[in-house]
């Protein structure tokens, strides 16, 4: 059955006033971390295939997003990139739509709307968007999350989390009219961005993906991951040990520490300590680096 551009499954699921738990690729996933936060919950709630684009091509550009060879069985096959929703159910509470985005090229707004009418179709009470972005932040102290929401509760939700107002201006991503439309047709909406450390880039951020899920397990109370848990206590220790190996580095992250220390949303910006030139330097040349990438 087709649902806007979306092509699903048959039979349907019968979802519990389900969720809907979202990332999106590249704009908002620095260091993989929605990717591996919504690779955690499916495997955890039994994530089952409900179904993709019918034809992605109507929206991106593979020249862009590439199709990638595999071989299967001694077959050459051929992947190509689309944007896929799963779904997963809890024993009590609400159950899960895990929708993997991918950022449209072209007609996004019909992109937008195929997105809208399947939340609508399955009864969505609530839609999340999961993501990270790099920033001046140390990767020493808990990473910052921003955010925001509208909806019944939520507020309570994000305050109680410690999730602070985005105060973000300037291009976004047009699938972010998902958030901005979903109140209109009765769906709660939510955000959590964590703000990961310009300097300590990885393919995989674990930290981040663990900073996300304490955040989910604290609303849908579901366990930690082991493996996950680990794996970000070993990337701490070998950004510290790379960290004592670069003096002028260590210095910008204690610079980097106290800024964090001192300073909150709530204050006032001239009561911050203000970092040192040659250090505002550094992380402007940085934030263009990633800004190219």
């Amino acid at each position: 059955m087709k649902v806007g551009a979306f092509e699903l499954n048959e039979p349907f699921p019968e979802l519990r006033e389900p969720h809907g738990l979202a990332m999106l690729r590249p704009w908002v996933d620095a260091g993989n971390v929605g990717s591996l936060v919504l690779s955690r919950l499916e495997t955890y709630f039994g994530g089952k295939e409900l179904g993709k684009l019918t034809r992605p091509g109507n929206f991106f550009d593979f020249t862009r997003y590439r199709p990638v060879i595999e071989l299967r069985r001694g077959k050459r096959q051929v992947d190509v990139p689309n944007t896929y929703v799963t779904y997963g159910k809890q024993r009590t509470g609400n159950d899960f739509l895990f929708l993997h985005l991918l950022e449209p090229h072209v007609h996004g707004e019909a992109y937008v709307e195929s997105v809208l009418r399947l939340l609508v179709k399955f009864g969505v009470k609530r839609y999340c968007l999961l993501g990270s972005m790099y920033d001046i932040v140390p990767h020493t102290r808990p990473l910052p999350v921003t955010g925001g929401g509208i909806g019944e509760g939520v507020q309570k939700e994000l305050e109680k989390l410690g999730v602070e107002s985005s105060n973000y201006q300037g291009p976004t991503t047009i699938a972010y009219l998902i958030s901005q439309r979903a109140p209109s047709i009765g769906i709660e909406t939510m955000t959590l961005i964590v703000h990961l450390p310009q300097y300590a880039e990885v393919d995989e951020d674990y930290m981040g993906a663990v900073r996300l899920m304490e955040m989910l397990g604290s609303i849908y109370e579901f366990p930690m991951d082991e493996n996950y848990t680990t794996k970000a206590k070993q990337q701490l220790e070998q950004i510290s040990t790379e960290l004592a190996k670069n003096p002028e580095l260590k210095v910008i992250v204690e610079q980097l520490e106290t800024h964090y220390d001192a300073g909150t949303r709530e204050r006032k910006e001239e009561e911050k300590p203000q970092l040192s030139p040659e250090i505002e330097r550094f992380l402007m040349e940085m934030d263009e680096r990633f800004r190219e990438d």
